[in-house]
C-alpha cells in the first residue's frame, strides 16, 4: 500500500500544509558549488585542454585532442539510417509538428510612423549561435533534443551546438538520430560543468555562444545558473510536476497513470490530485497499488508518491481551479466537463492537458507544444521554451526633424530634473529655433 499525502481545504492550516508539500529547493550544496567553479574557472582559463581533462576524468574516456571529441554529423545520419523505421517515424513525426507549433510562434519586426515622420518599432533578429545540452549515456531522451533544438532553428539561430557526453563511450542512437532531424550544426562529446563552461566561455575549438539550454543534472544546473550573463540560459528546471484535476468521473486508471507518469522521472517528481469526490480518490489509490505491480520503475514511483505525492479534496471544481491556480504546476491535466471552456479560469501552469484523452505524455512527446516547462510554481511568471528564447527585440527610433525637436523639449526638462545636463544639452542641440 502506497501512502500518499492528502489534504483537504477545509482543514484550518491547508494553506500551510499545501506550501510545505510543494517545498523543493534546487540549492546546491557547498562541495557542488565549489566543484562546478574550479570547474568553470579552469575552462575559462586554458579551454580545450581543460575539457580534455574533465571529459577523461568523469566520462572515462581517454583522448587527446578536442578533435577526437567531435561528433562529424556523417554519424548522425548513420544513427538515424541505423535505428528502427518505427523509431525513425515516430521522431520524424513529433519533429514536423514541433515544427508546425513553432511556426506560429515567430515574432516578426514591426513599426509605425507618427504624423511628423518619426518612425518607432521593434526588429526581431535570431541570435547568432545556442548551445543544446543533452544528458548521455542511460540517461538520454531524444525526445528533449527535439524540443530544444527545432525552436532554435525556426527562429533562425545561426548556428547550433550540442553537446553530449558519452560516459564509457557510450553513444546513444537516438538521441544522434532525434539532432540529425533537428539540423544540429555541430556536436561534442563532452558534458557536465565543463561542457557548460566551454559553450559559456568558448575555447580554442568550441564557439561561444549566446543562449544555453536543454536539462542536466545538478553539476549542469549549478554551472549553468553561474554562467548566466556570459550566456542566456532556458530556466533553472526543478523536478517533473504534474497536477491532475478530476471531477470523478474519468476512468480511475487512467488518472492512476497519469500519476505514475511523472512519478517515474526521479524520487524528488511530484504528482498531485485534486478532486471533489473523496470516493473517487479511493478509487485512483485502489489503482495504483493494483498498476504498481507492472510498473519497471516501481521504486522510483513509490518513493516519488510517498513522499511528494499529494491528494486533495475540495469543495467543488471552482475551489479545485482555485488550488491549482496556486500550485501553478509544470503540467495541468483537466479531466472535467467542459474542460476547454474551464481551461480560461486557469492563469498559472506550464500546459494544460484539456479534457478525459489529453494524456500529459502526448506533450511530453508529440503533441506539439514545447514540453520544456517552468516548474517549481515558477509558471507564476515564467513560459515554455519556446522560439521566442531565441529571438531578440530590439528597438528602432527614427526621428524627423520636427519630431527631434518636439521631443528634445520633453527630453530637456526631463533631464534637468535629473540632473543631467549633458543628456539635455544633447536633446536641445536637435531644438529647432
Amino acid at each position: 500500500m502506497i501512502d500518499i499525502v492528502q489534504l483537504n481545504t477545509k482543514q484550518d492550516d491547508f494553506w500551510q500544509q499545501l506550501d510545505a508539500a510543494l517545498a523543493w529547493e534546487s540549492v546546491s550544496d557547498e562541495q557542488v558549488f565549489n566543484t562546478v567553479n574550479t570547474i568553470l574557472n579552469d575552462v575559462k582559463k586554458r579551454g580545450d585542454s581543460a575539457v580534455i581533462e574533465y571529459t577523461n576524468k568523469f566520462d572515462r574516456v581517454s583522448t587527446t585532442n578536442m578533435s577526437e571529441l567531435e561528433i562529424p554529423l556523417s554519424r548522425l545520419e548513420e544513427s538515424l539510417n541505423k535505428i528502427p523505421a518505427d523509431q525513425r517515424q515516430a521522431l520524424e513525426k513529433a519533429a514536423a509538428r514541433v515544427r508546425a507549433y513553432a511556426q506560429h510562434q515567430i515574432v516578426e519586426s514591426w513599426s509605425y510612423t507618427e504624423e511628423d515622420g518619426t518612425l518607432l518599432g521593434q526588429q526581431v533578429t535570431p541570435m547568432d549561435r545556442a548551445g543544446l545540452y543533452v544528458p548521455g549515456g542511460k540517461a538520454a531522451y531524444p525526445s528533449s533534443v527535439i524540443m530544444n533544438a527545432i525552436p532554435a532553428k525556426v527562429a533562425g539561430v545561426g548556428e547550433l551546438i550540442m553537446v553530449v557526453p558519452t560516459p564509457d563511450g557510450e553513444v546513444n542512437d537516438l538521441v544522434f538520430a532525434a539532432a540529425a532531424i533537428a539540423g544540429v550544426d555541430r556536436v561534442f562529446a563532452i558534458g557536465g560543468a565543463q561542457a557548460i563552461a566551454a559553450l559559456a566561455y568558448g575555447t580554442e575549438t568550441i564557439p561561444k555562444v549566446d543562449v544555453i539550454v536543454g536539462p542536466g543534472n545538478i553539476y549542469v544546473a549549478t554551472a549553468k545558473r553561474m554562467v548566466f550573463g556570459a550566456a542566456g540560459i532556458d530556466m533553472i528546471a526543478g523536478p517533473s510536476e504534474i497536477c491532475v484535476v478530476c471531477d470523478g468521473k474519468t476512468n480511475a486508471d487512467w488518472i492512476a497513470m497519469d500519476l505514475f507518469s511523472q512519478a517515474e522521472h526521479d524520487e524528488d517528481a511530484q504528482s498531485i490530485l485534486v478532486c471533489p469526490d473523496e470516493t473517487y480518490i479511493e478509487q485512483v489509490k485502489e489503482s495504483i497499488n493494483k498498476l504498481i505491480k507492472e510498473m519497471p520503475r516501481a521504486e522510483i514511483i513509490k518513493k516519488s508518491l510517498t513522499e511528494r505525492g499529494i491528494f486533495i479534496t475540495v469543495d467543488d471544481i471552482d475551489e479545485a481551479i482555485k488550488v491549482a491556480n496556486y500550485i501553478a504546476p509544470e503540467h495541468l491535466e483537466l479531466s472535467i466537463e467542459n474542460a476547454r471552456e474551464r481551461s480560461k479560469e486557469i492563469r498559472h501552469a506550464g500546459a494544460i492537458f484539456i479534457g478525459r484523452y489529453t494524456a500529459e505524455a502526448l506533450g511530453d512527446y508529440c503533441a506539439g507544444p514545447n514540453h520544456v516547462l517552468p516548474t517549481s510554481r515558477t509558471a507564476r511568471f515564467s513560459s515554455p521554451l519556446g522560439v521566442y528564447d531565441f529571438q531578440k527585440r530590439t528597438s528602432l527610433i527614427d526621428c524627423s526633424a520636427e519630431g527631434a525637436s518636439e521631443l528634445a523639449k520633453t527630453a530637456s526638462i526631463l533631464a534637468h530634473g535629473e540632473g543631467l545636463t549633458a543628456h539635455a544639452r544633447s536633446a536641445e542641440y536637435r531644438i529647432k529655433d
